[in-house]
């Protein structure tokens, strides 16, 4: 009986540690951009245009575009999907825009078409000052709690909902730092919002998650990153122009 009993403890150990093994999967999100929201905040535009812009966009606000993040417990990569079919409307694409994220290491590596040309940003990974709240929800299937954030360079509020049983510090966007995968993200008060629509449990390929060896292009750190960012929105604002055509938003 003794040997019957370690034999399913055993088992029950074996079964657990491939459980905890196949941490790795594909998560499909849902993209939604609401640019009369965000044009609304463009500080040059009188309220006459704004009036006029809601008029005319009504029918048209909300865009809509599928974003996949692949992962496993120590790394993941999020872009665009290779099939396009799913995008519905105007939003910003243009040419390279792949999120490496090396969770065990701590790295961030950025690969973006912006500003003419392509950058790649290397630093060290860097999670927002998030506070969990008492709040959770479903998504996607899992039950997640509530964190909130604010960028005080960008002036961009931020709120997540991470599933804790999916215990991968990763994320869509530019996100992460939390104890378990953010399946939703919301951008200032709605600008943009990023919800999981699937979660699939299964192999991801080494070379999927890892950076490509050769990449052309300028390297840059994120505090450059956040320069370039910055005096382009300002230049652009002073100059009356809409400054997310050439850089991706949320930024």
């Amino acid at each position: 009986m003794r040997s019957v009993v370690l034999f399913a403890m055993l088992l029950l150990s074996g079964a657990q540690t491939a459980f905890a093994q196949k941490m790795e999967g594909e998560i499909t999100y849902e993209k939604i951009y609401r640019w009369i929201t965000i044009f609304s905040k463009l500080s040059f535009m009188s309220n006459e245009e704004k009036d006029r812009m809601k008029m005319s966009w009504a029918n048209m606000d909300e865009n809509k575009q599928d974003m996949i993040l692949l992962f496993n417990e120590k790394q993941t990569y999020y872009s665009f999907p290779k099939n396009e079919e799913n995008t519905e409307g105007w939003v910003w694409r243009k040419g390279e825009f792949n999120i490496y994220r090396d969770l065990e290491n701590e790295k961030r590596t950025d690969i973006l078409d912006m500003l003419g040309r392509t950058y790649i940003i290397e630093d060290s990974l860097r999670a927002p000052k998030w506070k969990v709240m008492n709040k959770i929800k479903e998504v996607a299937g899992y039950m997640c709690m509530m964190a909130v954030s604010e960028d005080t360079v960008k002036k961009q509020k931020v709120v997540a909902w991470f599933a804790d049983n999916l215990p991968v510090s990763g994320g869509p966007e530019f996100y992460s730092g939390l104890p378990g995968m953010i399946l939703e993200m919301e951008l200032n008060d709605g600008d943009v919002v990023v919800t999981a629509k699937k979660v699939e449990m299964k192999p991801v390929k080494e070379e999927d998650l890892s950076v490509p060896k050769k990449v052309k292009g300028r390297k840059i750190d994120t505090a450059k990153y956040d320069q370039l960012i910055a005096e382009h929105i300002r230049d652009s604002i002073k100059s009356h122009r809409y400054p997310y055509d050439a850089v991706p938003y949320p930024n």
